[in-house]
């Protein structure tokens, strides 16, 4: 076997073993600034970092914690439920303020989060969370209010730049062949700042090349990301191949195939509750009234997914994704308002008919607003008399919303025949 199949990835290679190995954040580590004085104090207080992915966060967590030589316990709030969070609690009261570090603090649902209240409150822990969304919306106003907020920004250019060379000088396997960079503007254009995706596409690089020189160049960076796209990033390209995937699988009615997808993102990270709200577009789209029970289970799954958060909430996502898979099809209601509104933009001014107006006012009245207008609740259901224009006369007895002839659509049809008979053309 090969030694670079046994060997971490280069970003975990090179991590830095000290803070002044560290690159970025420099508006909250240059000296002053809010995380140099906490550390220089050697007070620290508990605090989340929100920012981008690639910018430290986890690495900047793992020196604070070796730096101040305290005891540190992580969580993956993805892979992590209140067992873990409670086991880690227990053993807390035998250091002395142990750190507690949770990545994706914003996966932890309501509950997990109080969970940690008491503890950060009488300082058994040290609370670190970070997180790629906005606190203010998914971290309890309880737990925030006890924690600092320190925003983490995307990484330079130069920043990048400096981490890339200082790999080609450090990184064993790296040392072995010449690396030359004609330019960094390509690996930071694709990396967006992230610096565990400019070391991947370096190492990349490294991996396609067998000769003993490389040469980086933009238009080379372009056609080695063109021929490895099977690599899963849930913030690119390939995330989306991934969710269609699924999404494709659920409208072919194939279960099998939506569970592996589904397994697929959460196993890499997914937000589970962008695959639920997907879910929910999907039962209205591609189910419709074929099955109306489809949209109450997926949105029932999101609110499920959101209080109850990972690890368990896969077990939702997949009762739901393999319901809505094995459930009666039918796109009626989504062609029908594509259609409705390509109509109104083709023609904008077409009129609502007098007897439908609202007529709040004498004048209007007098204008003949209402006039004509037939109370539903007057006639028998199926009474023919009962029947009225509601559309614009330009589109009378134009259809929009056929149903299918397939599950519940299929009583909704019958229902539109006998209501609308001689009027609206349904066979």
């Amino acid at each position: 076997m090969n030694i670079t199949n046994r060997l971490p990835p280069l970003a975990e290679r090179v991590r830095p073993k000290t803070i002044d190995e560290f690159y970025g954040q420099k508006h909250l580590l240059s000296e002053g600034k809010p995380l140099f004085q906490l550390l220089q104090q050697k007070k620290l207080v508990s605090f989340i970092l929100w920012g981008p992915p690639g910018t430290g966060k986890t690495t900047l967590v793992h020196l604070i914690a070796n730096q101040l030589e305290k005891k540190l316990f992580t969580l993956n709030a993805v892979q992590s439920g209140i067992k873990d969070l409670r086991g880690i609690l227990d053993q807390a009261s035998f250091f002395q303020q142990p750190i507690l570090f949770i990545d994706e603090i914003h996966r932890f649902n309501k509950s997990q989060q109080d969970a940690l209240l008491s503890a950060v409150e009488k300082g058994i822990i040290i609370l670190i969370g970070a997180t790629t969304e906005n606190p203010s919306f998914e971290i309890i106003s309880a737990l925030l209010s006890r924690c600092h907020v320190y925003v983490f920004h995307p990484l330079t250019i130069e920043e990048i730049q400096s981490i890339l060379l200082e790999a080609t000088q450090k990184d064993t396997l790296l040392k072995e062949k010449k690396i030359t960079f004609e330019s960094f503007e390509a690996i930071y254009t694709y990396s967006s700042g992230d610096a565990r995706k400019a070391l991947n596409i370096l190492e990349l690089f490294y991996q396609s090349t067998p000769e003993n020189q490389i040469v980086i160049t933009n238009s080379k960076v372009k056609t080695i990301l063109q021929e490895n796209l099977g690599v899963y990033d849930k913030n690119g390209e390939h995330h989306y191949d991934v969710i269609s995937a699924f999404i494709k699988s659920i409208r072919s009615s194939d279960p099998n195939a939506a569970v592996y997808w589904l397994a697929k993102m959460l196993v890499n990270g997914e937000d589970p509750l962008f695959i639920a709200r997907r879910m929910i577009i999907l039962a209205s789209e591609d189910i419709g009234n074929a099955n109306p029970n489809a949209l109450l289970l997926a949105n029932a799954c999101f609110d499920a997914v959101h209080k109850i958060g990972m690890p368990e909430a896969r077990i939702i996502l997949s009762q739901t994704a393999t319901y809505l898979a094995t459930s009666l099809k039918s796109n009626a209601a989504y062609l029908a308002i594509n259609e409705a509104m390509e109509h109104v933009k083709n023609n904008p001014n077409l009129s609502v008919p007098l007897h439908l107006r609202n007529a709040p006012t004498h004048l209007l009245k007098k204008l003949n607003y209402g006039t004509g207008y037939k109370y539903a609740h007057d006639y028998e259901m199926f009474d023919p008399e009962a029947n009225q224009d509601c559309l614009p006369s330009e589109l009378q007895k134009k259809i929009f919303y056929y149903p299918k002839n397939i599950g519940k659509e299929t009583e909704i049809l019958q229902f539109l025949k006998k209501k609308w008979k001689n009027y609206y053309p349904y066979e």
